[in-house]
């Protein structure tokens, strides 16, 4: 049997990066990072839930300066998750589906996740 040529789908190396592919990677990494800090919070919610002692062992390693870069990049992971979110659910409904609209929707997603990401550190740090 003869072995049928056919043409192969264009991979990312073909294609050049537009915001929404961008942004869906985005978001899917996002999803994982939001994921590894949901580790982080049942832990604490478990020190918690455990006692005093618990909880003051648990404070103190959740309390580090390393894992408070690590906040910053959750909550930045959440407001973004929550901003493309809402993005979809606009596309679900029927609305913003002209390429102007889209471009515009996902610069809107960056803008809004980075303003409220710097605001929650900045009351956080308060």
């Amino acid at each position: 049997m003869d072995r049928v040529e056919r043409p192969l789908s264009p991979h990312l190396q073909v294609y050049r990066p537009q915001i929404t592919s961008v942004l869906s990677i985005v978001h899917r990494a996002t999803g994982v990072g939001l994921s590894a800090g949901l580790v982080v919070l049942v832990y604490w919610l478990v020190a918690l839930a455990s006692g005093s002692a618990a909880y003051d062992a648990a404070a103190a390693i959740l309390g580090s300066g390393w894992l408070k870069f690590c906040y910053a990049g959750w909550s930045f992971c959440f407001f973004y998750h929550l901003a493309n979110g809402i993005r979809h659910l606009m596309w679900d409904i029927g609305l913003g589906f002209e390429m102007k609209q889209i471009n515009a929707s996902g610069w809107l997603v960056l803008i809004v996740a980075s303003i409220a990401t710097v605001a929650f550190l900045f009351a956080a740090i308060l």
